[in-house]
């Protein structure tokens, strides 16, 4: 049992995955810009809410089905095989696809350390950003060294983790005490608070986006069997994970606030930054710096993590090759970290703008297994009120694919972002019928 998490190991787990680089540079680029402080804030509390009304269908789940998979296994055993490769097919994309985000958003904290200096050896341009061989090398080592993290055993890459979640909200409050101190509110008063009107719209464009800032609260089934607790324990400590996250996303907006005005922050490379390095110091911007590579460090090892055990989860049911199966004395999936590994570095060729394309899936991705999860714990609520609390689950995951892909809704999919979701969707009907059935019938 010592060797297996217990609660703190999984609320860092969940913590972790859900605050990434997205924390830092949101409130500049979209928070303040385009919903200010309060009503940002009203958004994040209202996404928060409704991520816990799904979360009652995968607490349900964790009550039946403890075990590795998650949504996913727990899709194929009660609605089939079909619909089970549905979900572990948005799934593993949606959370392979940050390791590489997270890897990428790391070799930005160097950038803004050190500059353009460490810019060597241009080899091309993609989606109009330049890729630089040094970029590519910087995101493989911190993934390498994930890697051999993970290698080790699932009791080791937590231990990490504790630490980096511990490091990232101390910093982070920290810095909160030290900038209020020194700014006051005068600012946050005169451009957020004194002329304040609620306006849905801009409430709506920061729950839009929920799916994906919260995508790490998932991440505690595909680890299952490996808690020295009951599972249906876990739904207390994703609800603190839950508004932990709603507290630290709202919390380093409103550090933000205290120095500039919305159209102040929409023009500045790094908003939160700029306010820190200015008004507290070297030492306050280098707390935030940790707090900053903490939190990508520690979605990558978080959603290595999630991934890996979702695709042996994947290979148990015949649905990739048995070799993802296998496991370690340590009891990791080593195959299928390898595999993660080997996606992971060949990402960061293509540029981080390419990625977050991607990445912007997730959000979709996400959102189709919380409808799985729902509807079928919907069928398996033992009392009334259970069905309730699923099916406004359902209909709320149901509320995020729509916004995601409906034309001027404000969290509308780009493009590209769409384009990707529809050749990933042709390539897992290829896959499926092509591969994964004979592979079935093979083994």
């Amino acid at each position: 049992m010592k060797n297996k998490l217990n609660r703190f190991d999984i609320l860092s787990l969940v913590l972790g995955s859900i605050i990434g680089w997205g924390a830092f540079t949101l409130p500049g680029i979209k928070f303040l810009p385009e919903s200010g402080v309060i009503n940002t804030t009203i958004g994040l509390c209202i996404g928060g809410i409704a991520i816990i009304f799904i979360q009652k269908g995968y607490h349900i789940m964790m009550q039946q089905h403890a075990e590795d998979g998650g949504g996913f296994s727990y899709t194929y055993k009660n609605l089939g095989r079909l619909h089970g490769f549905i979900v572990g097919w948005a799934l593993i994309l949606c959370y392979l696809s940050i390791v590489p985000l997270n890897a990428t958003a790391f070799v930005l904290v160097v950038k803004i350390l050190f500059g353009s200096a460490i810019d060597w050896i241009h080899l091309y341009d993609l989606a109009g950003n330049p890729v630089y061989l040094s970029d590519v090398v910087m995101a493989s080592l911190i993934i390498i060294f994930f890697t051999i993290i993970n290698i080790r055993g699932l009791r080791k890459s937590s231990n990490v983790q504790n630490i980096m979640v511990l490091f990232l909200v101390l910093n982070i409050f920290i810095v909160f005490i030290a900038m209020l101190s020194e700014t006051g509110t005068m600012t946050l008063k005169e451009h957020y608070v004194n002329h304040y009107s609620f306006q849905f719209s801009e409430v709506i464009k920061v729950v839009a986006i929920i799916p994906f800032l919260f995508v790490g609260f998932d991440i505690i089934p595909q680890v299952a069997t490996q808690l020295n607790f009951k599972p249906e324990k876990t739904t207390r400590i994703a609800i603190l994970g839950i508004f932990s996250g709603v507290m630290i996303y709202s919390l380093l907006n409103f550090i933000t606030s205290l120095a500039f005005s919305p159209s102040e922050a929409k023009h500045l490379d790094w908003a939160l930054g700029e306010a820190v390095i200015s008004h507290v110091g070297n030492f306050g911007f280098l707390l935030l710096i940790i707090a900053l590579m903490t939190a990508v460090s520690g979605g990558i090892n978080g959603f290595m993590i999630s991934s890996s055990h979702l695709l042996s989860s994947l290979s148990s049911y015949k649905l990739c090759h048995r070799k993802y199966m296998k496991q370690t004395e340590n009891g990791v999936p080593i195959n299928s970290v390898l595999f993660i590994t080997a996606i992971s570095l060949i990402a960061p060729w293509f540029g981080r703008e390419v990625i977050i394309y991607i990445v912007d899936m997730a959000s979709f991705l996400a959102a189709v297994a919380y409808v799985y999860v729902c509807l079928i714990s919907y069928k398996k609520a033992s009392t009334r009120f259970d069905q309730l609390l699923t099916c406004i689950g359902m209909i709320i995951s149901f509320s995020f694919i729509i916004l995601l892909i409906t034309p001027h809704s404000p969290g509308q999919l780009s493009t590209p972002s769409l384009l990707f979701m529809a050749i990933w969707g042709i390539v897992g009907v290829f896959y499926y019928q092509r591969y994964a059935n004979k592979l079935a019938e093979k083994i």
